[in-house]
């Protein structure tokens, strides 16, 4: 009764905007990837670079599209329990769509990626850049309406804290080996390295699909005047901070702190209004990767 009980609540939180957001994400991602990667023989990071490696290597039969869902699906179900159940359907979905387009691109689509870029021919540098922008995008917009393009986010999840790695970490550690075994096998480090150059891009398009450019900042100010500052503070940005009570570890002098949130683009101004009230005061900044308020919550 229980699980029926997960399940239905778990159905219940999927939308149908969400599909249709992470079908866009999969088709573009599957872009990126045959018409950039492919033909030129680059990898892409985690589970779709090891997909690509075995479609070099294996028999034809055994296609880049049919790899991608062996290890991700089994992957995505394994993580169930973990991530949630439309965590994992949006998931499925996504990898689906990404393989069913990657299918149709490089098998029925008057497209040939057989040897070189449609777009970018040869130029290995103009692919491992665009491949990387265009699979980044396709990879956040995923994880920006609920799912992940790529298991290796869940083995992440499941593995790291246990080896004692951060999410980042744990993924860049696979993909560094993956891009040695990539050589290894193919006896030649160019095309690996050009890869870390799709992996840095498209790791960095991840971040600014999922955050935005406009990232926000968290401001610490410890300060003695914490009331002042953040009336002003208030009075110019149109929003509230949290005041906390503290003691200097050094001075035992009581003093507070104030948490306030700024935009990329506001943090000058807020230095400058809190040193014209405390030029003693002390400013720590913070990136903030989300924002969530309580009409966030009832939505």
């Amino acid at each position: 009764m229980d699980l029926k009980y997960k399940f239905l609540r778990g159905w219940k939180e999927l939308h149908w905007t969400n599909f249709t957001g992470i079908a866009a994400a999969g088709i573009i991602n599957a872009f990126g990837v045959t018409l950039f990667l492919y033909p030129v023989k680059l990898y892409d990071s985690g589970i779709s670079g090891v997909s690509m490696l075995l479609d070099q290597v294996t028999s034809p039969r055994l296609t880049l599209s049919l790899f991608l869902i062996a290890f991700n699906v089994p992957i995505f179900l394994f993580g169930l329990k973990k991530q949630g159940f439309a965590f994992t359907v949006y998931s499925i979905f996504a990898v689906a769509v990404y393989s069913v387009m990657s299918f149709l691109i490089m098998n029925v689509l008057p497209i040939n990626v057989e040897f070189v870029s449609p777009l970018a021919g040869s130029d290995l540098l103009l692919c491992a850049i665009f491949g990387g922008i265009i699979s980044g995008v396709g990879s956040g917009l995923t994880i920006r309406f609920g799912g992940a393009i790529d298991g290796i986010d869940v083995l992440s999840v499941i593995f790291a804290k246990n080896l004692g790695l951060s999410l980042g970490s744990f993924v860049l550690i696979f993909d560094v080996i993956l891009y040695i075994i990539c050589g290894i096998v193919i006896e030649s480090w160019i095309l690996p390295l050009y890869s870390i150059v799709t992996y840095y891009i498209g790791s960095q398009m991840v971040d600014f699909i999922v955050e935005g450019f406009d990232r926000s900042k968290c401001a610490m100010i410890v300060t003695t005047k914490a009331l002042e500052i953040s009336d002003a503070l208030s009075e110019h940005f149109q929003s509230s901070g949290t005041i906390v009570n503290a003691i200097g570890g050094y001075s035992r002098e009581e003093k507070q702190i104030l948490y306030f949130i700024v935009n990329h683009f506001e943090i000058n101004r807020l230095k400058k209004i809190v040193y014209e009230i405390d030029k003693s005061a002390f400013i720590s900044l913070q990136d903030v990767s989300d924002i969530i308020k309580k009409k966030d919550l009832a939505k």
